[in-house]
């Protein structure tokens, strides 16, 4: 290789262009070059992997299983065993060894009786009108005072995205909740139509007082996994959208009068002057009453006009009015197919 890096640059070339074509640095070669010759490539993964040399043996690595799964061990970590074998006057290991031995033999499981915890995914749920499905969850609203935080209990009625419930404390707690969400199904006028409220498993949303309020009323409760925000991705979603507002204020807020004003104009805002992206650019509120299939209508009306007008400017169909008809929330992958090969359709 040096002969060649020679030869190309006696024709002209650069050292440092030369070393790039084998994949080598002018470093590499200086350090090849010493006098009267070229020394051995000392480069690691030129020649054989070097095997370490505190390497277990395989009788090490059977000796580690075989006390890993005693019956005095078997329900035992590596970090319980070594030190008992430490007091018995026994090292055959490192801790670390031994994690990493159990973990190459497929062992390294929950060694006890207690099955590890499993959280299965939600059951999907639809809704094909406004007030079959709600969806709700709590953010914090910084203060004046570091550290304090005030709470806003958020409502959502998934189908339509509208604001159906909200209010402002500065405590969290299963109380608030189950009074938020009774104002806003009281406000909602539903009757003996079955709901669904889904959120995620803080303690709020599963307290006794707010579980005891969706009993009495006869709506079903749903809940996320742990620690698993996508289950919950419409409030996540409006909160984002809450907080990157451009009038959501700079500072924090002073009091909890003033939280309340900007979260009252806000709702105005989102309900009845936005026009939401995933409702084909209608307000929820016009979603919530069920106008959107009319607006939408008389859009569709509009760009076919215009294309009979002038069929020259359009190379394809007009653009897709059609309103949304179900909603799915956590919908499994079958759900999902269909979906997109509905939105393909359009």
């Amino acid at each position: 290789m040096t002969a060649c890096i020679d030869e190309a640059c006696g024709a002209g070339a650069r050292v440092m262009a030369a070393c790039h074509v084998v994949a080598i640095s002018p470093r590499t070669l200086q350090r090849w070059r010493v006098e009267g010759g070229v020394k051995a490539d000392g480069r690691r993964q030129a020649g054989q992997q070097r095997e370490p040399a505190n390497k277990l043996s395989e009788t090490e690595r059977r000796q580690i299983l075989v006390i890993a799964n005693e019956q005095e061990f078997a329900h035992m970590p590596p970090s319980q065993i070594v030190p008992i074998l430490a007091d018995h006057g026994r090292y055959i290991a490192s801790e670390s060894s031994f994690y990493r031995v159990l973990r190459e033999a497929n062992q390294l499981a929950h060694r006890g009786k207690a099955k590890a915890p499993r959280h299965s995914r939600p059951t999907p749920l639809q809704a094909s009108a406004a007030n079959q499905l709600w969806s709700w969850d709590i953010t914090y609203l910084a203060t004046t005072v570091k550290g304090l935080y005030f709470y806003l209990y958020l409502i959502m009625d998934v189908y339509s995205r509208k604001i159906v419930g909200w209010e402002v404390y500065d405590t969290e707690s299963a109380d608030h909740a189950a009074s938020v969400f009774h104002k806003a199904h009281l406000r909602a006028g539903i009757g003996a139509e079955s709901l669904v409220l889904h959120s995620d498993n803080g303690s709020p949303m599963k307290g006794a007082t707010m579980l005891a309020m969706l009993q009495r009323f006869g709506v079903m409760p749903s809940f996320s996994r742990p620690s698993v925000s996508n289950d919950n991705p419409y409030s996540e979603s409006l909160f984002k959208t809450l907080k990157y507002h451009p009038g959501f204020p700079d500072k924090p807020f002073s009091s909890l009068q003033e939280a309340r004003e900007w979260v009252a104009g806000f709702q105005h805002w989102y309900n009845d002057v936005h026009r939401h992206s995933a409702l084909k650019f209608v307000t929820p509120s016009q979603r919530h009453c069920g106008e959107d299939g009319v607006i939408l209508a008389q859009r569709n009306d509009l760009y076919e006009a215009a294309k009979a007008q002038r069929p020259d400017r359009w190379s394809r169909s007009t653009r897709n009015w059609q309103p949304e008809e179900i909603v799915y929330l956590n919908p499994n992958k079958s759900d999902k197919k269909e979906l997109k090969f509905t939105d393909k359709a359009a």
